[in-house]
């Protein structure tokens, strides 16, 4: 009885679930493609920062203290589609603390122009925020300044564009788009870092915004 008629229906039950992906083609078992990031950090996308983050699903599943027959990756992608949605309705302001990267490369202002140099390259990055021995913010560079003939980073690098965790995003319209600028460092109240945001963080939360008011207008 558990052989004939159990284990002949289960496997019925794969094979033809098997065939329908296959003729959809989708991968089956189902593997949740991993978020794309460039620059070689732990951060997600820029078009997946806003709204909540990973650790925010583990703290979630954790609370509810359930097993769901859902991959966690997927889960993700259901709850994205689920709070843009919900931004939709409510259109809430997107803050700096909203889209802004959060594994921030920086250089410290004694470190040689080459060894800031190869930084920019290995992360395909425009912009490194410099730092003091404490830890502070207090300066940038990119390749612009860094193809100047002096020593160290502290001898070349430019002011660094800051804004506060709470500043609405686009409020950095002007600064990221004046020609100059690439990126605006995100700092606490003693110049600390706690993130960065591009120009391509910006245009992802500016498109996610449109969507958002499409979704409004036909509401």
């Amino acid at each position: 009885f558990p052989f004939v008629p159990v284990a002949l229906n289960s496997t019925i039950l794969v094979a033809l679930g098997f065939l329908f992906h296959k003729l959809a083609r989708r991968n089956y078992p189902h593997v949740a493609a991993p978020p794309a990031n460039s620059h070689g950090t732990a951060d997600p996308p820029a078009q997946q920062r806003a709204g909540f983050r990973p650790e925010d699903i583990d703290a979630a599943l954790t609370a509810l203290d359930e097993t769901f027959d859902i991959d966690r990756d997927d889960l993700e992608r259901l709850l994205r589609q689920v709070e843009l949605q919900a931004m939709v309705r409510s259109h809430r302001t997107l803050l700096c603390e909203d889209i802004m990267s959060r594994d921030v490369i920086s250089v410290p202002e004694q470190a040689t122009t080459d060894e800031a140099r190869q930084q920019l390259l290995d992360h395909n990055i425009r912009t490194l925020p410099v730092v003091d021995a404490d830890a502070r913010l207090v300066g940038a560079v990119g390749l612009r300044e860094l193809t100047k003939a002096v020593e160290t980073v502290k001898d070349v690098m430019a002011k660094a564009g800051t804004a506060s965790p709470e500043t609405p995003a686009m409020s950095l319209l002007p600064v990221l788009t004046d020609g100059r600028s690439h990126a605006v460092v995100i700092v606490d109240g003693e110049r600390r870092i706690l993130g960065l945001i591009t120009q391509t963080d910006l245009l992802a939360a500016a498109a996610r915004v449109q969507t958002a008011d499409k979704g409004l207008a036909a509401a």
